[in-house]
């Protein structure tokens, strides 16, 4: 790997040197945010069919995981001023361009399944 790649895989943050991986897992990792993140790609969605779409999420983590996605210019919040309250969730564009990952991440886990159907049983 050239000093070019290697500088541009690597940012240092205060005394701390973090790859681009590291940064990216901060920003969607975790059970979660990935799915998400799947969900949205789909369209706008309001909380409860987000909700209903995560089975196993509280509402508390669900708002929680939404919030740190708003904060990180990935996911937008749509309020609409009627009664009573209304709010969508949509990806940025920001958030589009994590489209391909997740495409990669969804092959990886087909292909992931597909090699344990197929080895045989170990005794």
């Amino acid at each position: 790997m050239s000093e070019t790649e290697a500088a541009s895989r690597l940012e240092t943050t205060g005394d701390r040197l973090t790859c681009a991986v590291e940064t990216t897992l901060d920003i969607i990792g975790g059970r979660w945010k990935v799915l998400i993140l799947h969900e949205l790609l789909r369209g706008v969605r309001r909380f409860n069919e987000l909700h209903r779409a995560l089975n196993g999420v509280t509402q508390k983590m669900l708002t929680q995981q939404l919030r740190e996605l708003e904060e990180a210019g990935i996911v937008h919040r749509e309020v609409y001023p009627q009664v009573p309250p209304k709010v969508e969730y949509s990806l940025t564009p920001l958030g589009r361009t994590l489209e391909p990952i997740l495409d990669a991440m969804h092959e990886w886990g087909n292909h992931y399944h597909q090699s344990k159907l197929e080895q045989p049983e170990q005794s």
